[in-house]
């Protein structure tokens, strides 16, 4: 790591995505914390043209900051989407510098927007790692668990009303067998077994003479009186 001096507000650390800049001290907003500095590379040169790194910083359609020496501090600031610092550029003094666009703490790491075209080239593909994108993901995720738990519910939920229904039907359908069986054994339904018979109930009724005893008939012990 490059040597910094005491003085300075910052200081390089680890962060999750490598190496950081990290504030030592207080940085009210507006103030300029570092510049971003390196060899200019003229695109109208084709050695120049062919530089490719991830360290550049380009001005203007011309001019392009090769930001890969190891003296350019500003290199180890990290991309952010929703940042504490924004690059001011200077492309007739071809310049840039690094300003807080809010107070920033000792401790906080130091952040910055790369762009949508470096964003696109190098972040996107393998995702975004800021504190923002972060806090995102741990939210989709949260998110994800809990429809997973909801959708777990409501399927147990629907089988034991499955459940509570086959059992109700179950039950139903024992308790008519039940009374079926009562009736068939209290000879309800059977003729001709335990009970008498449709027929012989017709019988009876149109003679008038009874079948319930085995004796001879009542009319014939009046008639040999």
């Amino acid at each position: 790591m490059p040597a910094i001096s005491s003085n300075k507000p910052y200081r390089v650390g680890r962060s999750r995505t490598g190496l950081g800049l990290f504030a030592t001290k207080p940085i009210k907003k507006g103030a300029k914390i570092v510049r971003y500095f390196g060899p200019l590379l003229d695109s109208k040169k084709k050695k120049d043209d062919a530089i490719e790194n991830k360290y550049l910083f380009e001005l203007n359609g011309r001019w392009t900051i090769d930001g890969s020496v190891r003296k350019n501090i500003a290199r180890y600031i990290n991309h952010a989407c929703k940042p504490n610092a924004e690059s001011d550029v200077k492309p007739r003094k071809r310049k840039v510098v690094i300003r807080a666009i809010k107070n920033i703490e000792p401790g906080e790491e130091i952040n910055y927007d790369y762009g949508t075209d470096y964003f696109k080239a190098y972040l996107k593909p393998i995702g975004c790692k800021c504190a923002a994108c972060e806090k995102k993901r741990k939210k989709q995720r949260a998110e994800a668990r809990a429809e997973k738990l909801r959708l777990k519910a409501k399927a147990e939920r629907k089988a034991l009303r499955k459940a509570e229904k086959q059992a109700a039907k179950a039950a139903k359908k024992q308790k008519l067998n039940g009374k079926t069986n009562g009736a068939m054994a209290n000879g309800n339904l059977l003729n001709g077994h335990g009970g008498k018979s449709a027929a012989s109930r017709m019988i009876s009724a149109k003679s008038g003479i009874s079948v319930k005893g085995r004796g001879k008939p009542r009319g014939e012990s009046r008639a040999s009186a």
